[in-house]
């Protein structure tokens, strides 16, 4: 069964310890472990100089709580997009995170991840 055929509960399933993952790693800077479940196409982008860039200047990125909430699931097209109520240690609020899985050579990849 393809990932987009899959219920939001098994999608949620799959894509939390992957969340997980990006919040540990971004948390401790860590770009190996932040970028282990990216694909090709996020990599491409995703580069350990500018991630560098965006933990220095945002502190958002590198103080976010974990158990985080899914808030629910959005299929597009190839991809699932799981959107999370996230908050952070140091800044006051809900954030809204967004990760979008696709499938890439017989696995499930992260294609984009963002918090706003």
């Amino acid at each position: 069964m393809s990932l987009i055929e899959k219920s939001d509960e098994d999608i949620i399933k799959i894509a939390e310890p992957i969340w997980n993952n990006l919040i540990k790693s971004s948390n401790i800077k860590d770009y190996g472990g932040f970028t282990k479940d990216f694909s090709s196409q996020m990599l491409y982008g995703a580069n350990e100089v500018e991630l560098g860039k965006q933990w220095a200047n945002n502190e958002l990125i590198s103080s976010l709580k974990e158990n985080c909430k899914p808030m629910g699931c959005l299929r597009r097209g190839i991809y699932v997009t799981v959107i999370y109520k996230q908050n952070s240690s140091k800044i006051a609020g809900d954030f809204i995170g967004r990760l979008v899985l696709g499938e890439e050579d017989g696995s499930i990849k992260v294609f984009g991840a963002t918090i706003f």
